[in-house]
């Protein structure tokens, strides 16, 4: 039996396209990995966005104390009550509560010293191309400190 003879590169004919295809679907998956990631970040940026300016809205809603009878200047002091309120009615404001998916202020929100307001939030994120991967979202969660000083 005789092999008939091959022009070269003849039996490497059509490998090329199986490869250049690969490629594509690899560069294609990369994009979407990266799109995805992106958006998350994105989303995780806007959130802290909104939970720093709703730490400076709770960090202007102090009282005075040490004014009457008080021995030393006068203080700012950052009281719970106040401080929910004031977050409340910055993301009612802002319509936050319609731009984050299940957009939440988190308990840990309030004043460790009474001097400074620490916001958390926390919502979900559904990421583009690959929502179907997690339908329920990933939750993101952001932090937004302020402090309240009084200075001459």
């Amino acid at each position: 039996m005789r092999i008939p003879e091959q022009e070269p590169g003849e039996e490497e004919s059509g490998q090329l396209m199986i490869l250049l295809i690969g490629y594509v679907l690899l560069a294609l998956l990369l994009a979407t990995v990266v799109a995805a990631a992106s958006s998350i970040y994105i989303e995780h940026k806007k959130l802290l966005s909104a939970a720093d300016g709703a730490a400076v809205a709770a960090a202007d809603s102090f009282t005075l104390s040490g004014v009457v009878g008080g021995d030393g200047p006068p203080a700012a002091q950052l009281s719970q009550a106040r401080i929910n309120g004031a977050v409340a009615a910055y993301l009612q404001l802002n319509n936050s509560y319609e731009r984050f998916a299940a957009l939440s202020v988190d308990p840990a929100t309030g004043s460790p010293d009474g001097h400074t307001a620490v916001v958390t939030l926390t919502a979900v994120v559904r990421p583009v191309f690959i929502n179907f991967l997690v339908p329920d979202g990933i939750p993101i969660t952001a932090t937004g400190t302020a402090r309240s000083q009084l200075t001459r």
